[in-house]
């Protein structure tokens, strides 16, 4: 069966002209009507956005049975972190802290998804929904805490395993980690040069590939990936999605 998955960093659904807009991000996820969401910047309780649960308005909005939440940050009033919207039930969810040291806090949103084929089977999808910091260094390091965490370490390299996100990473210097070392296909970077990462940030004028999907495992198969190329999404927030699809026999 096909899967869409997209990845978007929602900037706390605050646009590039500084107005808290929630109505643009819910017209560009109701445009693309992925299976499943990750959403980076999603605030909780935050006066900037309202005081909104913002996952759970964009769930409802949008028709998604199926929400988990990660939080990351605390601000004087309120939380931001990851969020996952998903078509199919999410069976299991934790949240994984990468942050390193004194810097900003960080972490990776993990969830089990039970996709249901239409033939009445189901596999289950592994999913890592993730912000990465801003230096290399720390993001080295984070990659580090992913991959030895309970959830990552007790995968197989045959299970099928999606780790996506906001890798704040604009000289694709992780790609090579995940992809020649821990065995991902980068399903966000040009066939013809698998470095070479779509561009969607900032997003009125994309100089850097920030915002990736990989993926792995049995049956899991990459058969395009772009980026959103609606109007309203140069001003919505200041990344673009990414929009992936995938077939999972």
């Amino acid at each position: 069966m096909q899967l869409k998955i997209l990845s978007y960093n929602i900037h706390r659904a605050i646009g590039v002209d500084r107005r808290f807009r929630p109505e643009r991000i819910i017209a560009i996820l109701d445009h693309h009507r992925a299976d499943i969401a990750l959403l980076q910047e999603v605030d909780v309780g935050v006066p900037r956005s309202q005081h909104l649960n913002l996952a759970k308005e964009l769930a409802d909005s949008l028709g998604y049975p199926h929400y988990a939440l990660g939080l990351n940050v605390k601000v004087k009033e309120g939380h931001y972190g990851n969020a996952t919207l998903s078509r199919f039930p999410i069976t299991s969810q934790c949240n994984i802290d990468l942050s390193v040291e004194r810097r900003k806090r960080r972490g990776c949103l993990f969830t089990i998804i039970g996709v249901e084929h239409p033939a009445g089977a189901e596999r289950e999808l592994a999913v890592f929904n993730l912000h990465l910091g801003l230096s290399m260094q720390e993001r080295v390091r984070q990659a580090g805490l992913l991959v030895r965490s309970p959830p990552y370490a007790q995968l197989t390299p045959h299970t099928p395993c999606l780790v996506a996100g906001d890798f704040n990473d604009w000289r694709g210097l992780m790609a090579p980690i995940f992809s020649d070392i821990l065995g991902f296909t980068c399903a966000t970077s040009h066939r013809t040069r698998q470095l070479d990462a779509i561009l969607t940030y900032p997003s009125f004028s994309p100089t850097g590939g920030l915002d990736k999907i990989f993926c792995r495992g049995d049956g899991l198969r990459v058969l395009a990936g772009r980026r959103c190329r609606l109007g309203v999404a140069k001003v919505a927030s200041d990344h673009l999605p990414v929009i992936v699809d995938l077939e999972l026999d």
